[in-house]
């Protein structure tokens, strides 16, 4: 579901066929009961004089909730409580700091235990799952491994009351209007009816739910798929939460029949200046170039398709499709959308990877993506900006630098390619 905004994750969800009012209301009709609220984690003191600015800060931000169809009891309501949260902040500038090797990732992302808690997941909503997946499209083992990747299943939704979490980012945080914005959504949703500020809890960074929906995500996209009148992804029943992830994908280009991707085997000499999601072929000029799938023969003609090579020449390739790019509107990086492909593929029963991944060496941080960036900009490669992101520009860069110095040209960024440059 992962980074701030997810930040994933976070988890980010565009459907169709909604049928609950999407933006602000006039009225501010009340949830059902949902008994005792939650209990949210506790927020520790901020010092009086970060507190007294972050209440000067709230009291000028009601102007801005009223103007945006928030009612005076609603917003009394919802933010009587409310304190600055130096935890949240402490968590906002740990993630700019955090990277992971691909092949850890995985290893987490897609457990033996995960696995197996997923195909229990299906046969416990099989009746659910199935009538989502034709009106959606979208296979039922693909949603349930967005379900286990965002709150392993349900059982980590996240219990940290919503709105003083993001009017602490709003105030403080490093993208404080996108948090302004996830909070004026979030005062909407309690406008609306479909839960109380009681009962909105999730994650530090506002993501909510089974599937962790962004505040902006769940008023533009939820749905109610039970037909009870409200857009639920709190509850202990997914069912709203599982349809609201099928219908995003679908909306998001979802192609019915079309794998995320496929695992292949790249001849030998193949131009890794091709790999990457900026270049397209059809499985079968993939096939003239020599690839081939992992398992054997060709790959089926599912549409056009990119290669990409997470770990470089050494490790595990694949064909990806359409469909990748579907699963990454819901968190943009490369390692979640595997993440979710593989375990979905595992949970339909398919065996692990036939390549391993290299298990060597550490992934570059931010920084010394910077200096790569910056490294190869000055010996003539540019790479189109230095932003610590390595995109398209960027791996043609390292392709050119690579085969200027008698490297293997896989474009893949590594400490000993930096030492190289340095």
């Amino acid at each position: 579901m992962n980074r701030a905004a997810k930040i994933t994750v976070l988890s980010f969800l565009a459907l169709s066929g909604l049928s609950a009012c999407a933006g602000p209301m006039d009225s501010s009709p009340r949830p059902m009961a949902r008994g005792a609220a939650p209990v949210a984690d506790p927020v520790p003191d901020a010092d009086p004089a970060t507190e007294a600015r972050f209440e000067v800060w709230l009291q000028n931000f009601r102007s801005r909730a009223l103007s945006n169809g928030i009612s005076a009891n609603t917003w009394a309501a919802a933010t009587r409580d409310v304190k600055y949260n130096p935890k949240v902040i402490e968590r906002d500038r740990y993630q700019s700091e955090f990277t992971k090797s691909i092949w850890d990732y995985l290893d987490s992302a897609v457990s033996d235990t995960r696995i197996r808690n997923g195909r229990a997941a299906v046969a416990q909503n099989r009746r659910a799952l199935e009538a989502i997946e034709a009106q959606y499209g979208v296979p039922k083992e693909v949603v349930v491994a967005i379900w286990g990747m965002e709150s392993n299943y349900g059982a980590n939704r996240g219990t940290m009351a919503v709105i003083p979490s993001l009017a602490t980012l709003a105030y403080d945080g490093r993208r404080g209007e996108f948090f302004a914005k996830q909070l004026i959504a979030a005062l909407q949703i309690i406008e609306a009816g479909d839960i109380d500020e009681q009962h909105m809890t999730g994650s530090w960074a506002g993501a909510m739910g089974h599937t962790q929906f962004i505040p902006t995500s769940y008023l533009s996209y939820a749905v109610d798929f039970t037909g009870d009148g409200r857009r639920d992804i709190w509850s202990s029943d997914p069912t709203d939460a599982l349809a609201s992830t099928a219908a995003y994908l679908a909306r998001s280009g979802w192609t019915k029949g079309q794998p995320w991707g496929v695992e292949v085997e790249l001849p030998e000499g193949f131009n890794y200046g091709l790999s990457g999601k900026g270049t397209s072929r059809n499985p079968s000029q993939w096939a003239a170039m020599g690839v081939r799938a992992a398992n054997g023969g060709s790959v089926p003609n599912y549409g056009a398709a990119s290669i990409l090579v997470p770990a470089g020449k050494k490790g595990p390739a694949f064909m990806i499709f359409g469909n990748f790019r579907a699963i990454s509107r819901y968190n943009n990086a490369d390692s979640y959308v595997l993440g979710v492909g593989h375990l979905a593929d595992r949970i339909g029963g398919a065996g692990p990877f036939k390549n391993d991944w290299p298990r060597t060496g550490k992934p570059l941080s931010e920084q010394q993506k910077i200096e790569l960036q910056e490294r190869l900009t000055a010996r003539g490669f540019d790479t189109d900006g230095t932003d610590g992101k390595i995109g398209p520009n960027t791996t043609k860069a390292i392709v050119a630098y690579q085969r200027s110095a008698g490297l293997a040209p896989d474009g893949y960024p590594t400490l000993e390619l930096l030492g190289t440059l340095r």
